[in-house]
């Protein structure tokens, strides 16, 4: 059996262990097969409060650090080698932006996201890599830490 060569890979990142060792595989992953890498964060609106939210120098200020964070992942990913990185942000529910907006704009050929090992009750609830992994038209690679 051979393994697959990918053209494009597209990873999610925030500040959890589990997308960092998504990160981490993606930038092996992007060098062994010479692939083009895009970094996602997603800026989850729907998590601040009604004065959050009215707050325009809350929100810019939250995009702010989230965009010198994405920055961080492609800062250390250009400096393990790959050549094509590309970051990019974006807004709303991380599972639906990354299948319904992302995906299909940048078209990626795998989804690198990670997912934390859940225990007790909270493996019967839905998480974000469920939704992607079935719900993306590629292929998802889920990287728990």
């Amino acid at each position: 059996m051979t393994s697959k060569d990918y053209q494009k890979i597209l990873v999610g990142v925030d500040d959890s262990a589990d997308a960092l060792a998504a990160f981490r595989y993606a930038i092996h992953r992007a060098k062994a097969d010479h692939a083009a890498l895009i970094i996602t964060s997603i800026l989850e609106s729907d998590d601040y409060s009604v004065y959050q939210a009215l707050n325009k120098d809350y929100v810019h200020g939250e995009r702010a650090e989230l965009e010198r964070h994405i920055q961080e992942y492609r800062h250390l990913a250009e400096k393990a080698g790959i050549q094509d990185v590309r970051a990019v942000i974006a807004e709303g529910d991380p599972g639906e932006t990354i299948v319904k907006t992302l995906i299909p704009k940048y078209q990626p050929d795998l989804l690198i996201i990670g997912a934390e090992a859940k225990k007790g009750l909270k493996r019967h609830f839905g998480s974000q890599a469920a939704y992607m992994a079935k719900y993306a038209p590629i292929s998802v690679l889920v990287v728990r830490e």
